[in-house]
């Protein structure tokens, strides 16, 4: 299993970011997937979710309205839109296969993370 994420970067507060996460290794259509992000100092935190389908979407209170998650299982991609970015969002964004059945919510397997900084 193999997840590697790209597109992050600086940018100023009210910017854009969109976020990629490249699956292989496993049947990317067959598994739930989520982004979460780990700032400086803080413990992870869970951003979003998405089902198999993509009919199914979850997000944290903290970027509800803001970030937009998808996935094309066509291209076994994973995506994270990040609009109004605020300095708040500025942290280490990885991509998790979600571990099946799990309650509360856990991961199998990570990315390596991609750093996204939000600062003027």
């Amino acid at each position: 299993v193999q997840l590697v994420e790209s597109g992050g970067g600086m940018v100023q507060p009210g910017g854009s970011l969109r976020l990629s996460c490249a699956a292989s290794g496993f049947t990317f259509s067959n598994y739930d997937m989520s982004w979460v992000r780990q700032a400086p100092g803080k413990g992870p935190e869970w951003v979003s979710g998405i089902n198999p389908g993509g009919g199914s979407i979850y997000y944290a209170d903290s970027v509800k309205g803001r970030f937009t998650i998808s996935r094309d299982n066509a291209k076994n991609t994973l995506y994270l839109q990040m609009n109004s970015l605020e300095p708040e969002d500025t942290a280490l964004y990885y991509c998790a296969r979600d571990l099946p059945q799990s309650d509360p919510k856990e991961f199998d397997y990570w990315g390596q993370g991609t750093q996204v900084t939000v600062s003027s």
